[in-house]
């Protein structure tokens, strides 16, 4: 096969992890090549499950000595084929699913240390046994990795309150390239000596080195929690509203999403157990969150404040408040369903995308006329965190369609919603990364400076150019 490589030296990564732990045969190999939306399909001679960081190391030390590619693999949740061998490439996947421990959880520093492999849910759970809380919440929070999420700088719905993942890492431990193994696995909330070299590894997609473990925060849990899903009239409405509460709640808002009335239905539809909250249609929605560190009433006094400010205004049409827990997840099932409730109506075109909060409902009227004159008749689905800017600008094949015609417009419809991202200062993307997706289009947009700043970053780290090539830089 085109991906191969010699034999002896398969022979000898196998070695590191052991035969049961290199995996070679077709039916095993399949699931690691391609990725969520299959976008991207590679090829690869064999992935290997390494089990500690010491056999991390020791695969990485043999890559950088035979020159051999190496693609780290979390959850293989991403979505812009950073996790993807490419085809004809002889690439190694390194999967870090067996470096799945949680080595501590330290209630008096209010933290955890998790090592790459352990599920995102895993690190929640845990979290919430030792009567704290782990805020990162993402749709595939069920099988998305730590190290993969540190990799994206993932986001996800409480970015608003609690930031993202860069936020929530006080320390790594990552294994380079030539396989030294740099233990930054510090406990410390101020730190000024020397570069942060945490910052580096994330968001860098497993270019740099590969993250084995990592030191998280944990939060109190909040003691009051309510949350309203609201009918507006538009996204302008919604941001009077996000106004009104970032005033009187502070802190204390801990989510809120916006969506269209299209990705309502389209979870309605193809969603079991999801039912639209409202007895009647609306054009937009909001979904709030309100969490408070006091108490049950607290909560509810600051809902019952924001909904009455809101109303006075005339900027929710109707609304419905949860009246306990499983209608709240509800409510969120909801909304974390949109993303594959668009499966089913065919091709979807994605975007994810940010721009300053109060330039929301300028972006969306503009790529909404800028989308639909190039491509009358697609359906615009449009939802995301409202709070911090960042929208999944999604455009769904017109009815009838085909589907492959439509997708072979893909780079076009990018090119005509990210000129408008640039227009308004955003970004082509917010919390998904740049993988092979926008590869080409990172390199296009930065300054020279900035892609040259990388590249002398990347030669530092890896001389040897083995970990993930071909991935977030051109080239």
């Amino acid at each position: 096969m085109s991906a191969s490589l010699p034999k002896d030296l398969l022979s000898r990564f196998a070695s590191i992890v052991g035969d049961r732990h290199a995996l070679t045969e077709p039916d095993d190999v399949a699931p690691h090549l391609v990725e969520l939306r299959g976008l991207y399909r590679g090829e690869t001679p064999m992935v290997l499950r390494p089990g500690s960081t010491g056999e991390v190391a020791a695969i990485l030390k043999l890559a950088s000595e035979t020159g051999t590619a190496i693609v780290p693999q979390g959850g293989n949740t991403g979505l812009v084929g950073a996790q993807t061998p490419r085809p004809g490439r002889r690439e190694i996947v390194l999967s870090m699913a067996r470096l799945n421990r949680i080595r501590e959880i330290d209630p008096a520093g209010g933290l955890l240390v998790a090592e790459a492999g352990v599920v995102l849910s895993q690190v929640q759970e845990a979290a919430d046994t030792a009567g704290f809380l782990f805020p990162l919440s993402l749709g595939s929070e069920g099988s998305c990795q730590i190290g993969g999420n540190l990799s994206s700088n993932a986001g996800g719905t409480a970015v608003l309150a609690y930031g993202n993942m860069r936020q929530l890492c006080l320390g790594l431990e990552v294994v380079l390239p030539t396989g030294e193994i740099w233990n930054g696995l510090r406990r410390l909330k101020k730190d000024n000596t020397g570069y942060d070299l945490r910052d580096l590894f994330i968001g860098a997609e497993g270019t740099l080195g590969v993250i084995t473990a990592a030191v998280l925060k944990l939060l109190p849990k909040p003691r009051g929690n309510e949350t309203l899903f609201a009918g507006v009239e538009s996204p302008s409405a919604a941001l009077d509203l996000l106004r009104i509460a970032l005033d009187l709640c502070g802190t204390s808002l801990t989510g809120f999403e916006l969506m269209p009335r299209i990705a309502i239905e389209f979870s309605v539809k193809h969603t079991e157990g999801v039912r639209d909250p409202l007895p009647s249609p609306h054009p937009w929605y909001v979904l709030i969150d309100i969490s408070s560190s006091q108490s049950p009433e607290a909560a509810r006094t600051l809902m019952e404040e924001l909904f009455a400010a809101a109303d006075e205004r005339g900027l929710i049409r109707d609304a419905v408040a949860a009246e306990n827990v499983a209608q709240r997840r509800e409510f969120w099932h909801l909304r974390e369903a949109m993303s594959l409730a668009q499966r089913p109506e065919g091709g979807s075109i994605k975007h994810d995308i940010s721009v300053p909060v109060a330039r929301v409902p300028d972006f969306l009227a503009a790529a909404d006329r800028a989308v639909t004159a190039a491509m009358p008749g697609a359906r615009i689905v449009a939802f995301g965190h409202m709070g911090d800017g960042n929208i999944h600008y999604n455009i769904s094949q017109p009815v009838g369609a085909d589907t492959a015609a439509f997708l072979a417009r893909w780079k076009e419809m990018n090119a005509i919603v990210h000129a408008i991202v640039l227009e308004m200062g955003g970004s082509i993307s917010a919390e998904h990364g740049i993988g092979q997706l926008k590869r080409d289009e990172l390199a296009a947009i930065r300054q020279p400076i900035e892609i040259d700043l990388m590249r002398r970053i990347k030669q530092a780290f890896d001389p040897a150019g083995i970990l993930n090539p071909g991935k977030l830089l051109a080239g």
